[in-house]
């Protein structure tokens, strides 16, 4: 009994060091690119080296590349206001959340920007937020207003790829917030932030998002941008909670890693490999990078699926 004890006790010890290693990460700390950037938000990749990223309330987008950046587009060159979620088209074209203007905006590389929609209905949209392509190259959208979980106002518009015109999808969401499609395209992720979860809707022939259920619980904070890898690992940066989640196909949370600020609110899976993460973190107002054991899930109309 004396010697089970002895080997039950080594064994636990050995499952508590072995719970150390990440089965994610290959390092368990964030690696600073960038600093001053006045709420940064909306990472983007554009698959030849660059990500940029969005300067909430610094009126301004930012172009990283082989560790330095520059200003990419401006308040007083583009005309954009208040930019968040961002994805790249296909074509290269970036498209943004302009959420001080109400607006779904494209821009060029030569920092031309044209309004996509700015309104439903003739009334502009709230406040922009994230956005995701389906393999289609219709573009999904969350729009938040309040964070009211009583009476819940916040919705999700799709932008035909087609016809240009805007549709209402979904409504009646505590702050719609990270949106990103699953890798068969069939499946919608969508963080109902002032609830604290995550949603996951099937996607019907239509486009419409059907079969509503709540994938994961992530109390302590507010689940913010989303990525998923090529596992189908989905991804969560939580504001407020200081953390980034890690959940399985079955909405089973399987790795915690601490942020470097209490305000993570985004994320975005870059390089050649696809294993770079970038992170964007709003307390300490910097974006940071951090290594992947699993490749990032490219994108629906990405780039690299010209």
């Amino acid at each position: 009994m004396k010697l089970f004890k002895t080997v039950t006790i080594f064994l636990f010890a050995a499952s508590l060091c072995g719970a150390q290693q990440s089965l994610f990460f290959t390092a368990k700390d964030f690696a600073p690119v960038l600093d001053s950037m006045n709420f940064p938000e909306g990472p983007a990749y554009d698959y030849a080296g660059s990500v940029y990223v969005s300067s909430c309330y610094g009126g301004f987008i930012k172009k990283i590349r082989d560790g330095n950046s520059n200003l990419f587009v401006t308040a007083d060159s583009a005309g954009i206001k208040q930019t968040n979620g961002l994805t790249f088209f296909k074509d290269g074209s970036l498209f943004a959340c302009d959420f001080g203007r109400g607006a779904i905006l494209r821009i060029f590389q030569n920092g031309k920007v044209n309004v996509i929609a700015d309104a439903y209905e003739g009334k502009r949209f709230n406040r922009p937020n994230d956005l995701a392509f389906d393999s289609e190259g219709n573009l999904y959208f969350s729009d938040p207003k309040s964070s009211d979980t009583l009476n819940p106002d916040g919705r999700v518009f799709c932008i035909d790829y087609e016809t240009k015109s805007v549709k209402l999808i979904l409504e009646g969401i505590a702050y719609p917030n990270g949106i990103a499609f699953s890798k068969n395209n069939k499946n919608i992720y969508l963080c109902e932030s002032a609830k604290n979860r995550v949603l996951k809707f099937d996607v019907s022939k239509s486009g419409s998002l059907i079969n509503k259920k709540v994938f994961a619980n992530l109390p302590g904070g507010s689940p913010d941008g989303i990525a998923l890898d090529e596992q189908s690992n989905l991804y969560v940066a939580h504001f407020g909670g200081k953390a980034l989640y890690v959940i399985d196909q079955n909405g089973k949370t399987v790795e915690k890693l601490e942020t470097p600020g209490k305000k993570p609110s985004n994320i975005e899976f870059a390089g050649e490999d696809l294993k770079t993460l970038f992170l964007t973190e709003d307390e300490t107002n910097k974006v940071y990078t951090i290594r992947t054991k699993n490749k990032g899930l490219p994108l629906q109309s990405s780039p690299s699926k010209k």
